[in-house]
Parts: C-alpha cells; structure tokens; sequence
C-alpha cells in the first residue's frame, strides 16, 4: 500500500476538526522528534473552546498539542478521532 505523503506547508493553517464535525482550531506547527523523524502532533492555533474542554497535551509554551495517531485523514481539513484524545 502506498502512504501518500503531503508536504507539511500544504497542512499549515488547515482546519482541525473531529470527525463528528466538531472544530478544534488550526493548524500552527507540527512536533516531531528529531532523532527519528517520527511526527508527534500538531500545535493548535485559535484553539475552540470545544478543544479547550478535551484535556489536551500542552508544549512548553502552553499551546494545545492534538496527537498525530489521532489523525485519520488530510484533506481539506485535518481529522482526528475524538476517542484517540481522550
């Protein structure tokens, strides 16, 4: 199976959103460990009060933090699995 790769500045500034429609923010940044290159998360910018509510991981400098395995697909939005942020 071919994994189609999208160019990270293609995500910047994309929507976020769950996949029952519930808006999160946009996309600020992408986290990802050096070492490896293995992507952990996506910054939130204008996050909603929805994605206020979820308890999600911070950075550093207090940014809200969605998990990169709860991303189910890119397209004209970024969608993420609600149960994968809980």
């Amino acid at each position: 199976m071919q994994i189609e790769k999208t160019p990270f500045n293609v995500i910047i500034g994309k929507m976020v959103v769950t996949k029952e429609g519930k808006r999160l923010g946009y996309v600020k940044d992408i986290t990802f460990e050096t070492k490896s290159g293995e992507l952990i998360g996506v910054v939130l910018k204008d996050p909603t009060p929805y994605s206020r509510n979820l308890n999600l991981e911070k950075t550093s400098s207090g940014e809200f933090l969605v998990p990169y395995s709860s991303i189910i697909a890119i397209g004209d939005f970024v969608i993420v699995s609600e149960e994968d942020l809980i």
